[in-house]
């Protein structure tokens, strides 16, 4: 009887050690993931939007940062397009886009295939809305 005492006393600890372990820390807990509308607002930070346009340039287009359930960001030089497709709500960041183009130009209503990242498989189809950029103010 006397050996079980100390094997569940230590037990015990390891538990309780491990149960401080496994709770988050006070600091993570305090950061919140930021949501679609944030992000973009962020990014968008010391920009001016200009007039929407129905198809920009396809070529310039350096990079697309896909902002979940919110828009899509195309950056041509210094320049910001922001585009809000139809059903924004199914944009992914963990989705690979996959455009089709006709031409040099990506316009209003064009779509866009997504396939997930890791599998591959099909998750949807996006229709592309107006295009707005935003320059830096000077």
């Amino acid at each position: 009887m006397t050996r079980s005492l100390p094997i569940a006393a230590t037990l015990a600890s390891l538990f309780a050690a491990a149960a401080l372990l496994a709770a988050p820390s006070a600091s993570a807990s305090d950061k919140r993931r930021l949501s679609g509308e944030e992000k973009l607002d962020k990014m968008l930070e010391g920009r001016v939007a200009g007039a929407p346009r129905s198809c920009i340039t396809a070529h310039p287009v350096r990079s697309v940062k896909i902002i979940d359930g919110t828009a899509l960001v195309y950056k041509s030089g210094s320049t910001l397009y922001v585009n809000v497709p139809l059903h924004p709500q199914s944009l992914d960041d963990r989705d690979v886009l996959v455009t089709q183009r006709f031409g040099s130009s990506l316009c209003r209503m064009d779509y866009v295939t997504t396939i997930d990242r890791v599998g591959g498989a099909y998750t949807g189809n996006i229709f592309l809305g107006d295009f707005v950029p935003y320059t830096r103010q000077r």
